[in-house]
């Protein structure tokens, strides 16, 4: 018996999706074999201490227009539907329940939230659950007994925080898909300084 389609789930805050985003996102399906990648916004990550800058249904919206020309994307609003803060855990019990039991799962993550594994919740049922995709400019991540770990180098400059720091100051729009830089004009999102 064969497995199920492999599945990544990409988390962030995306604020806005960049660039970036969808080239680590390629690189996975690329080199992994990956059938789908499901982006999932968090309406507040535990692991930060600010608040998105854009509203929940900007985020998702924006996701959307980024994604719509990969077959291979899908975008889920499941945190953004639940108070937050969004635990990772949570969400990829609720995703197993919904999914082909047989289809590999892989989680797509930084190199800095690898380097902080210790503080997530339930790890252990993680560790089980899926294989962990760390993404790094060139640090390779030290392997963790227990962990299922995949490397992808991410050399893309885009910032999320550059990029609503540009946009404050009235600068190029930088790093965003053409759609995503449409839609961030049509709302006046991350508006220039006065």
């Amino acid at each position: 018996m064969t497995g199920g389609p492999k599945i990544a789930f990409f988390g962030g805050t995306f604020d806005p999706i960049h660039q970036g985003h969808l080239e680590i996102a390629q690189k996975a399906v690329a080199q992994l074999g990956l059938q789908r990648v499901i982006f999932i916004p968090c309406r507040r990550s535990p692991h930060k201490s600010d608040a998105p800058q854009a509203k929940d249904p900007d985020r998702f919206e924006m996701l959307k227009l980024a994604t719509e020309n990969s077959h291979w994307a899908e975008v889920s609003d499941y945190e953004l539907q639940k108070p937050p803060p969004s635990f990772t855990w949570d969400t990829i019990k609720y995703f197993k329940g919904k999914l082909n039991e047989s289809s590999p799962l892989f989680l797509i993550i930084g190199f800095d939230q690898w380097e902080k594994l210790s503080s997530w919740k339930n790890i252990e049922m993680l560790a089980r659950e899926v294989e962990f995709i760390v993404v790094g400019r060139s640090q390779q991540p030290e392997p963790r007994i227990g962990f299922r770990t995949h490397f992808i180098e991410g050399n893309h400059p885009a910032s999320a925080s550059e990029i609503r720091k540009r946009l404050r100051e009235g600068r190029k729009k930088q790093w965003l898909p053409d759609k995503v830089a449409e839609y961030i004009v049509e709302k006046d999102l991350y508006s220039p300084v006065s």
